[in-house]
């Protein structure tokens, strides 16, 4: 097996990846996934909605297979006028999380642009295998939208988007939604997306037991979500959207990743892939970035200039 050299993390995150190994270990393994879900929720995130002058509502709805999911909604009380849509689905290696991670960053648009956002609780492996999670939010998408006058939701303008898992359920449910003639997307934001159940690129193979959310970690990951299938000719492009061969016909697409992490080669190819078909997509590698890095260290200039870019380009997306 070739000799795999890792790229330099940004000086700025280096610094703090001692601090985020205190919370987060480079190597998550399958015993380490009941602790790994008992990590606090974000005690500010009441204020945080409060901040935006939104209110927050839970709805119980179909899921897959007819199970019952859990959406949270998160827009200005008393709206009349229809804001777009922003469809959220959370990360966490399709083994932990849950709709109230990663929605912080998108309650700024409830204030700004009168957003309407609705987040997934789709149901987690192992103990839910595929295709249970990506169905589970294509469920959730497919209510979003026929509920979208109820909602106060412009169903023209509804992005799909999510982190890490959540970004590749969310490039799952937007190949779902191409595939069945299902609702009609403004975009699709895929935040560093796990895509590849392989875990055979170059930059898979450099990162093991550094960074964040390593080769093992991935293996944990996938092996969850798939079991023996993994890695096997017997896997969908739904739960792997890097498989697919054809990604024409997708609304535009954003996607940004770190250079210094596990996901960043098959999030280039994913990229590549739709140019290749003539399709529109943007692509961010930012130089020594590691996985989540604008979460765990978000003052540093790096996660500065990676959010602000992302948030233009959703910006473009709302306002169109």
């Amino acid at each position: 097996m070739p000799s795999y050299t890792a790229p330099p993390f940004d000086p700025e995150l280096d610094a703090a990846l001692g601090l985020v190994a205190r919370a987060v270990p480079s190597t998550i393994t399958p015993e380490m996934i009941p602790l790994m879900r008992q990590m606090p929720a974000d005690p500010t995130l009441d204020d945080q909605v409060a901040a935006v002058g939104a209110v927050h509502e839970e709805r119980t709805i179909p899921g897959h297979d007819g199970a019952e999911i859990v959406v949270s909604i998160y827009r200005r009380p008393g709206q009349e006028t229809a804001g777009p849509g922003i469809y959220h689905i959370h990360g966490g290696g399709m083994v932990i999380g849950n709709r109230f991670s990663g929605v912080q960053a998108f309650l700024p648009y409830v204030a700004s642009h009168g957003a309407v956002i609705v987040s997934v609780e789709y149901r987690l492996a192992p103990e839910f295998p595929d295709p249970v999670p990506v169905e589970d939010c294509y469920a959730g998408l497919v209510w979003t939208a026929e509920n979208a006058a109820e909602l106060g939701i412009d169903p023209a303008r509804i992005v799909v988007g999510g982190a890490s898992a959540g970004g590749g359920l969310s490039a799952g449910v937007t190949l779902l939604a191409r595939d069945r003639q299902g609702p009609a997307l403004r975009a699709s934001l895929l935040i560093y997306p796990m895509l590849d159940d392989r875990n055979d690129t170059v930059s898979s193979h450099q990162f093991q037991g550094i960074g964040v959310w390593d080769r093992t970690s991935n293996f944990t990951g996938w092996n969850a979500l798939l079991g023996d299938r993994r890695g096997t000719g017997d896997v969908s492009i739904y739960a792997a959207p890097a498989r697919a061969e054809d990604l024409s016909g997708l609304p535009p697409t954003f996607i940004d990743v770190g250079s210094a992490e596990v996901f960043r080669d098959e999030c280039v190819a994913y990229a590549s892939n739709i140019w290749a078909v003539g399709g529109n997509a943007e692509l961010h590698v930012w130089p020594g970035g590691f996985h989540g890095f604008d979460g765990f260290a978000p003052q540093a200039q790096v996660s500065l200039a990676m959010v602000d870019t992302r948030n233009r380009w959703l910006t473009r997306m709302l306002e169109a």
